[in-house]
């Protein structure tokens, strides 16, 4: 795997548990457009470590595990250029819709889903990036 230059890569990296972490792996990739970067297997068929790439950026993932982290309770938020056909690919593999898209007030078009199981995803045409300060 080609390491980025401390100047290409993110440096900000969501993370989540997931109970069955290999089945959610596959869903995340029908459902959201994610893709496989890196999976670290762990005992028992549980995945230590993972990450999965979605654009420029990357996710990290894991089975769910008796440490401080354990379900991680946080709503990651993922820019996609096009909202209403993620969001059609997202409820054809089953995802379950929370907040059809939507326009805000600050110029981006949004939904939030629901994935395989139960964590909460925002997508959205809004893309911050930070100053080369």
């Amino acid at each position: 795997m080609t390491q980025p230059t401390a100047s290409s890569a993110p440096t900000f990296y969501p993370m989540l548990r997931y109970k069955d972490a290999p089945a959610a792996i596959r869903w995340l990739a029908a459902a959201f457009g994610f893709q496989e970067h890196l999976v670290v297997p762990g005992p028992n068929g549980t995945v230590a470590h993972a990450e999965l790439r979605f654009g420029t950026g990357i996710f990290m993932m894991g089975s769910q595990k008796d440490d401080i982290y354990g379900n991680a309770g946080m709503a990651p938020y993922v820019y996609v250029s096009d909202i209403d056909a993620h969001c059609a690919r997202a409820r054809a593999a089953g995802a379950g819709i929370v907040k059809e898209p939507f326009n805000t007030d600050y110029g981006s078009r949004d939904y939030a889903a629901r994935d395989c199981e139960g964590h909460v995803w925002s997508f959205g045409t809004y893309r911050p990036a930070p100053d080369s300060r």
